[in-house]
This record gives C-alpha cells, structure tokens and sequence, in this order.
C-alpha cells in the first residue's frame, strides 16, 4: 500500500483485514485506509481565464500526488505561460482533460465537492475544507471518484453551480480581504487530500455490491418526486445536501430502505 511520509509516497505492505485507518500529526491530521484500489480524485476548473493560474494548479496537483486536471471552456491551456508555471508538471497540462460543459464533467464523477469563496444561498452547509479527509472516509465503499471544483478567478462558481455540488466548502482565512487565488485554492486543497491515499479491498463473490452513492441520490430523488417533496425545492435541496454528508453505515440502511421501498411499490 502507498502511504505519505514527509512528504514522500513510499511502498508500504500491510495485511491487516477489512479497514484500517491510522491519524498522524504531521500539521494536518492524516489518515490510510487499506482498500485495494486507489480512489481517483479529479481537480475541475470552470472557466479559468488565465494561462498562467492553469500552469500553476497542474504542478499544484501533481506535487501532491495527484495526476487528474479537468478544464472547463477554458483558455489556452498549453499557452506558454500555463507550460512556464508548470515546470516540471508539463505531462498534467497536456493529458488534462477539456470540456464544452459543466454538466459534461460533472457526469463522471460520483462525489462533487464544490469551493466558495463566500456563503453563498445554493447551499445551506458552509464546510471547513480541513474537514475533507474525515467526510470521504466516512463515505467508505460508496464512491469511486470525487471532484473538486474551482470556479472563475473573478466571480467564482455561480449559484447554479454550486447547486449541482453535493457539499461546498471554503477555506478559512483569518484576513477578509483578498481571497486565495485559484492556483493556491488548488495548492491548499490538494495538500488537505494528499493525507488520503485510498485503496479499495475485493468485494468477495459471495457478498453484495455495496451502494453507489449515485444510485442512492437517484433512488431517494425518485421517492421525493413519489411523495410530493420535489414541489417544495427548499425542503428537497435540503434533504438531498444533508443525504451527501451520510457515512458508509447510514449509506447502507438508506439502501436497504430504498430497496424495500421499491419492493412495495411495485406491487
């Protein structure tokens, strides 16, 4: 199993059984969990408009151990100012992948945590970014992949977007004024998530698939519709911002009932 130490992935065999998780303190608190598979974690800019911001997140990400950059409608990526703040990062520009919409990207991906530089009304939870590790843990086998969105350099995601998140977080700052850019956004969050090296364990053949988070977002939308809430868009937004905060244990019973509920109404 890969594992961080002083800032360095190494090679490290554990044979403990299902999960196994450890704290460090090493300024930020981090945290293993021995899964077979690495989890994929996909860095998306929405609209980034300045060569230079781009170059500076792909050698952000890659220092950190990541290797996926999403853009969307983008400037020119490989512009000779994006390929200059990228020194030694090149390969992350050139592999990253473009799209013509938001909804395009976000379509791969099973888990969106949207980032703010303000509260802003698309959401109700305002999340501390340090408390990501702790947020996909819980989250266990559900998910595969998660995104982390950066909008503009000048107005940020617009509400619609943050809409389409399944969490929002921020980054706490002491002063009010200015902001992080969006190359030190990428910086700060990146190093938050390099404490998480992820690794799925086989599913025996004789167990059941665990639950999707999608699938469970699309079974609880569909209950909503059958039971009215969808016609109130406060109460449904609510329920399904509240449903993206469930760890793997609430994940599995919210199936189970899904499933019982489908169960009787098809009868």
């Amino acid at each position: 199993m890969e594992y961080w130490k002083n800032g360095i992935l190494e090679e490290w065999n554990n044979e403990v059984g299902d999960l196994w998780s450890e704290d460090r303190n090493c300024n930020n608190q981090m945290k293993f969990i021995n899964w077979k598979e690495k989890m994929e974690f996909y860095f998306i800019l929405v609209e980034p408009s300045v060569p230079g911001n781009i170059g500076a997140a792909a050698r952000a990400i890659k220092i950190m151990g990541f290797s996926h950059l999403w853009l969307v409608k983008p400037c020119d990526h490989l512009e000779k100012d994006a390929v200059k703040m990228a020194h030694g990062s090149t390969d992350i520009l050139e592999n990253a992948r473009v799209f013509k919409s938001f909804e395009q990207a976000l379509g791969e991906v099973d888990f969106i945590i949207g980032t703010s530089a303000k509260k802003r009304t698309a959401h109700e939870d305002y999340l501390d970014c340090s408390g990501l590790t702790e947020i996909i843990i819980k989250k266990g086998k559900t998910i595969n992949s998660a995104g982390i969105v950066f909008g503009r350099e000048e107005s940020g995601l617009t509400n619609y977007e943050l809409k389409q998140c399944d969490i929002v977080t921020h980054i706490p700052m002491i002063a009010e004024y200015p902001s992080a850019n969006l190359a030190q956004a990428v910086m700060i969050y990146a190093y938050i998530l390099s404490g998480l090296v992820i690794r799925r364990k086989e599913v025996e053949k004789n167990l059941r698939n665990v639950a999707e988070f999608n699938e469970i977002k699309k079974r609880i939308k569909s209950i909503l519709a059958d039971v009215g809430i969808d016609k109130n868009p406060t109460l449904n937004n609510r329920i399904m911002e509240r449903l993206a905060l469930l760890d793997e244990d609430d994940m599995h019973l919210l199936y189970s009932f899904t499933n019982k509920y489908e169960e009787k109404h098809k009868k």
